[in-house]
């Protein structure tokens, strides 16, 4: 694939504080950076402008009125960057490309009735390749990250060909840029860090209710994944009644209830009022428990609810683990604000995109 490889600067550790800040917190003038760092203005002045030269800051129009000297709130540039993201599914795979502020500038899906290796590499080869040639900047594009599901092989005997398929080498082999690969559940944890709305702490757990129920873990401001990539797997959680998370918090269980697939898409979700209340208490019972057990292990003050399912559902769901956490014991620990995920069915994709970013834009130099 003949491209120019996009000029990645060094960025120093300040330099990538910087736009993780304002990514954070919205555009901001250099006086507050300075505050927020602790670095001298004169050293957030030459950061700054080097950002700006660089094509990752914008200025905006200077601010005048207010106490003291103008000021000139700095904001992310949304062409600075681009970022691809591929999250692979159970019944469908997207491909998309996001700006340096989280947009979703080109989105591609393929719906099918499971995936196979060879449709899900053509899909993505073939999807990039129509991406690079039809934007003006490819070599603005800094990685391609991908989201999927680990041991695909055990969701059913025709799984069994992604059994040792690396598809981010096969992937990585024709593309000019670097490719990363997460469990998709942690990179819906990685979207809310990075895209999301809500003002987090800089410790909380993510659960995400898709096909099956996953989860992530944050702490420090920091995705944490774990040296064998286990950390943060709440739906494998152990819950009473000898099951998993995974086993009573999934759409597969209810789905199973209905007798019928739901559409990958909240305008398909039709589920009988009486089928889906029972299915939300028993699934906030057990996330209730996992979320306590997560307190226990970590002190975390808050747990996000988010997931592939209708705003609607995913409030409900939010509500009844409020109430079960109120009447679980827990002496010793502080019960944690549970709170609602921003990004709903967008998480995974922008997770996705959001591994690239984090290698070269964030402080840490990646999420995990």
């Amino acid at each position: 694939m003949s491209i120019d490889v996009m000029h990645r600067p060094d960025l120093s550790r300040n330099e990538r504080q910087i736009l993780s800040l304002i990514r954070r917190r919205g555009p901001m003038p250099r006086a507050a950076l300075a505050q927020a760092t602790g670095l001298s203005p004169q050293a957030i002045t030459n950061l700054t402008r080097k950002l700006i030269d660089h094509g990752f800051l914008d200025a905006g129009a200077v601010v005048r009125g207010k106490v003291g000297q103008p000021s000139t709130p700095l904001s992310l540039a949304p062409g600075g960057a681009l970022f691809l993201g591929l999250k692979l599914g159970r019944r469908l795979v997207e491909l998309a490309l996001v700006d340096f502020v989280g947009q979703v500038k080109i989105h591609r899906q393929e719906i099918y009735s499971h995936p196979t290796p060879d449709r899900v590499l053509s899909f993505a080869k073939n999807g990039i390749a129509t991406i690079l040639g039809s934007i003006p900047q490819p070599a603005r594009i800094a990685g391609l990250g991908i989201a999927t599901p680990f041991r695909l092989w055990d969701w059913g005997a025709e799984m069994t060909g992604w059994h040792d398929f690396d598809l981010a080498a096969r992937l990585a082999e024709d593309l000019p840029f670097p490719v990363f690969l997460e469990n998709d559940a942690s990179t819906a944890c990685a979207a809310e860090l990075i895209f999301g709305r809500s003002v987090l702490p800089r410790d909380f757990v993510h659960l995400y209710i898709a096909h099956f129920a996953g989860g992530g873990v944050v702490l420090d401001g920091r995705l944490r994944v774990g040296p064998r990539r286990n950390a943060g797997a709440l739906g494998s959680m152990p819950v009473p009644g000898g099951h998993q998370l995974l086993d009573i918090a999934s759409v597969s269980t209810l789905e199973d209830r209905l007798g019928r697939s739901l559409p990958p898409d909240d305008s398909g979700w039709q589920v009988p009022p009486d089928i889906e209340e029972q299915w939300v208490a028993e699934s906030a019972e057990a996330l209730a428990f996992v979320v306590l057990s997560a307190v226990a292990l970590l002190d975390i003050p808050v747990a996000v609810i988010d997931g592939a399912i209708p705003q609607p559902t995913r409030r409900a769901l939010a509500d009844a683990t409020r109430k079960a956490l109120a009447h679980l014991p827990a002496a010793g620990i502080d019960r944690p604000q549970v709170i609602e995920g921003s990004l709903a069915r967008s998480a995974r994709i922008l997770g996705a995109a959001a591994l690239p970013l984090a290698h070269f834009f964030e402080p840490g130099g990646a999420l995990t």
